[in-house]
């Protein structure tokens, strides 16, 4: 089965710095990088990387051309990529000393995605695939119901977070993608905690203490690889690129959520986003070394 992903594709401008500027303050940087971002191109690449046929679903602007063909690279399938007037979107992220991030994001091109772009998609998936979309792109709501009444399986990672986003899409939803904080503020919002949503899966990370999981059973923690990080940028969405590739070839969810726990350590392990995604390969041997 496949993964269809409507999803955000960024230029990712990343700066070393001593520690996250506070307001008002002026910091000189250390390094800067240029390299592929943006949670759904992120996500795209690890689900590729873990072995999945991944269709993604975007747009970028006549600058952006060059991330296209990073993804294609890659392993993930562009067709369904179209090139608007917008510019594309960039994310201006500071890295400090620690691992921290802080992220100022221009959505660019990622807010114009035409409808007729994700109808082409949702017509060409087949029944058993799976759909992902993220809070970085238009049309969220729009396509998760129209991937629903395909009968594809419907995920969505609720960050950057909105209760109002994620309420939107609730109804269409078969996982349900958050973290700690994003799941207590969701909480705040319903009045109901992850365990009491009418959805069949969901899923909470919790950095390193790992992930909780509300599924048929109840709720499961699936450990966490203790690591020293260097960058914690893009760890989330290699989680869940591996998750939903796992599920999307057949894998059971505690296997899945066990590989894609290993696959989001190992990435903290790592500077930058998209370009430095640990491949397959990288991870099964990090499992073996951790044993």
């Amino acid at each position: 089965m496949a993964l269809w992903n409507l999803g955000s594709i960024n230029v990712d401008v990343i700066y070393s710095v001593p520690h996250i500027p506070a307001p008002g303050e002026t910091l000189a940087s250390t390094s800067r990088s240029v390299l592929l971002g943006g949670k759904g191109a992120n996500m795209s690449v690890a689900a590729a990387r873990a072995g999945c046929a991944v269709h993604h679903i975007g747009a970028v602007g006549r600058d952006g051309g060059w991330t296209v063909e990073r993804l294609a690279k890659y392993g993930v399938q562009t067709d369904l990529i179209r090139e608007t007037e917008s510019d594309t979107a960039q994310a201006i992220i500071a890295v400090s000393k620690d691992g921290e991030n802080s992220i100022i994001l221009h959505p660019g091109a990622n807010a114009d995605i035409p409808l007729d772009l994700i109808e082409a998609a949702v017509a060409q998936a087949t029944a058993g695939d799976w759909f992902v979309t993220q809070n970085e792109t238009n049309m969220q709501p729009e396509a998760l119901a129209r991937a629903k009444a395909k009968k594809l399986d419907v995920a969505y990672a609720a960050a950057p977070f909105s209760a109002r986003a994620v309420i939107e899409v609730l109804p269409f939803l078969d996982l349900l993608i958050l973290n700690e904080v994003e799941a207590a503020q969701l909480q705040q919002a319903l009045g109901r905690a992850p365990s009491e949503l009418d959805i069949r899966d969901v899923v909470v990370t919790l950095g390193k203490d790992g992930a909780d999981w509300f599924g048929p059973n109840g709720v499961q923690r699936i450990p966490a690889i203790k690591v020293d990080p260097v960058d914690s940028t893009g760890a989330g969405d290699t989680f869940t690129g591996y998750l939903l590739a796992g599920l999307a070839q057949g894998q059971g969810m505690e296997a899945a959520l066990a590989t894609a726990s290993a696959a989001g350590a190992l990435m903290v392990t790592r500077f930058g986003t998209a370009d430095v995604i640990p491949t397959m390969a990288e991870v099964a041997e990090f499992i073996l070394r951790n044993r």
